[in-house]
């Protein structure tokens, strides 16, 4: 699997291309900012998008989403419950200063235990909420892409609406942990790290 990732939008947001080395058909997590530059890269590597996948509905992670879709008319999906996130991001990011453009309304809603697949490749969806109640992780063989539900030594907020501490903690510790330590994790923001050192070193969410 070819595993691409852009640091994009003034929020550094993690948008993770993902590509089948046979057919050369792709998936785009989180297309949050930059969508001229995650194009660049995926014309680059002579990569078809076949999926846009959004981990959760904060503006940072789904910026990017019409532009990606009016350039690739590839299916885009998100979980029920952050859907209706998607029609107000301009007014999300104005908040905090920011610009952002207003999603398209999502082809297909994820649910946990989905199966999504591009190429040859396939990824098992899996509700992981606490951050977002839609939040969504991505799990292929030896990988997964978690959003802002887990980061190398920390946790997503839970201050945000539809936020909640312990049901993030329960998500990280029965959904995620249980993939296996050496299952690499792709975060949200900042650096990717694995199940296992998160497991050991994490002070939220390490199990003891």
């Amino acid at each position: 699997m070819i595993v691409k990732t852009l640091a994009v939008g003034p929020i550094m947001a993690n948008c993770h291309i993902l590509g089948c080395e046979t057919t050369m058909e792709a998936a785009v997590i989180d297309p949050g900012d930059e969508a001229d530059r995650i194009l660049h890269t995926l014309a680059e590597s002579e990569l078809t998008v076949k999926l846009i996948l959004n981990t959760h509905g904060h503006f940072d992670h789904v910026g990017g989403n019409r532009r990606l879709k009016e350039a690739t008319d590839a299916p885009l999906m998100i979980h029920e419950f952050d859907a209706p996130m998607l029609a107000s991001l301009s007014q999300s990011a104005s908040a905090w200063g920011l610009r952002a453009e207003d999603s398209p309304a999502p082809d297909q809603f994820l649910e946990d235990g989905d199966s999504v697949s591009f190429g040859d490749l396939s990824l098992t969806v899996i509700h992981t909420p606490g951050h977002t109640r839609g939040g969504v992780s991505f799990h292929a063989d030896g990988a997964v892409f978690v959003g802002d539900t887990l980061f190398a030594g920390s946790i997503g907020r839970t201050d945000f609406p539809g936020g909640d501490y312990e049901t993030l903690i329960a998500s990280i510790q029965k959904k995620l942990f249980p993939l296996g330590d050496d299952v690499m994790v792709y975060t949200g923001h900042g650096p990717k790290t694995s199940i296992g050192r998160e497991k050991r070193t994490n002070p939220f969410a390490r199990i003891h």
